[in-house]
């Protein structure tokens, strides 16, 4: 599983010229799922995420989390974070979770962050999405199965 994770000011996903998702000052997370992954490493990556200090203090400095600031979440899953672009140019995403276990994960992984977060939107499952967003930082942070 990975999550490429963006500080954002703000973020919108669309398909089809309609707004799926939007939010304010958060984070934009673009989620992939592997062929092996289960709910104890969503557990493990969403806890994370949501506790990353990432958010400048009054200090400025970066010591606050999205809780403490009120953050929102904007989830987008992308599995084209698994390319493997090792042979060849053209990726290859053995790597990927199938789309129905994929799906499976994704939603699990938005309910359980809905648990914690005040205001959590998401992108389409297997849609034609275009996001849109203005990184705050410019700050991102990769998290996978690693952690």
């Amino acid at each position: 599983m990975k999550f490429v994770i963006q500080r954002v000011a703000r973020a919108s996903v669309t398909v089809d010229g309609e707004t799926a998702g939007a939010i304010s000052k958060g984070l934009l997370v673009l989620i992939g799922v592997g062929q092996d992954d289960k709910k104890e490493d969503a557990d493990r990556l969403v806890k994370k995420m949501i506790n990353l200090r990432i958010f400048e203090d009054g200090q400025g400095k970066t010591n606050l989390a999205l809780k403490d600031v009120g953050g929102e979440l904007l989830l987008v899953s992308q599995f084209t974070l698994y390319a493997d672009c090792r042979k060849g140019n053209r990726p290859s995403f053995i790597n990927a979770g199938k789309p129905e276990m994929a799906e499976e994960m994704y939603e699990y992984i938005i309910e359980q962050c809905r648990k914690q977060v005040e205001k959590v939107e998401r992108g389409v499952f297997g849609g034609d999405m275009k996001v849109e967003l203005v990184n705050d930082g410019p700050f991102t942070i990769i998290l996978d199965e690693s952690i």
